[in-house]
C-alpha cells in the first residue's frame, strides 16, 4: 500500500516548490524547433559547423543539439537567439517568421517562460555540395 506524507503531491495546487529551467535546457528546445522548419538546412555559422564536426569526431558525447541556438533566461522569461543556414530557393524574410514562430510556441509550451523575443540571423545559405571533378565556376587568379 502506497501512502503520501501531508502535502505531498496531489495534483498541482497542492504542489509546492520551485523550478528552474537552465539556459541550456532553452536553447536545445528552441534548436529542436528550428531545425523541424522546412528551409532550414542547419543551425550556426560555417566555422562553428566545422569546428562542431571535429568536434564530433573526437568527442565521446558528439552532438551539440543547442549549436547555433543562444538562450538568456530570467525567472520567468526567455530570450532566444537562432543563428541558421537556410536551403537555397526559401525566402529567408518567410523562413525567419516561420522559424521565430515555431521557437516560440516550443519554448513557451516545453519550458512555461514567456517567450519576450526570439532573433533569427541568417548567416548563408546552402547551394549544395560540389561536385566531384567540376571546376569552380569564376575567374581564376593566377
Amino acid at each position: 500500500m502506497v501512502t503520501q506524507e501531508p502535502g505531498a503531491y496531489e495534483g498541482a495546487s497542492a504542489a509546492t516548490g520551485r523550478t528552474v529551467v537552465h539556459e541550456a535546457a532553452v536553447a536545445k528546445v528552441a534548436a529542436a524547433a528550428a531545425r523541424r522548419v522546412a528551409g532550414v538546412h542547419s543551425l550556426g555559422t560555417g566555422p562553428s559547423r566545422a569546428l562542431g564536426a571535429i568536434r564530433d569526431a573526437v568527442a565521446q558525447n558528439p552532438a551539440d543539439h543547442a549549436a547555433g541556438v543562444r538562450a538568456e533566461v530570467g525567472q520567468e522569461q526567455a530570450a532566444v537567439d537562432v543563428t541558421l543556414v537556410a536551403s537555397y530557393g526559401v525566402p529567408l524574410q518567410a523562413l525567419a517568421e516561420r522559424v521565430r514562430a515555431a521557437v516560440y510556441r516550443a519554448v513557451e509550451e516545453l519550458t512555461g517562460l514567456d517567450v519576450i523575443e526570439v532573433n533569427v540571423e541568417i548567416a548563408d545559405v546552402f547551394i549544395g555540395e560540389a561536385r566531384q571533378g567540376a571546376k569552380p565556376s569564376g575567374i581564376e587568379v593566377q
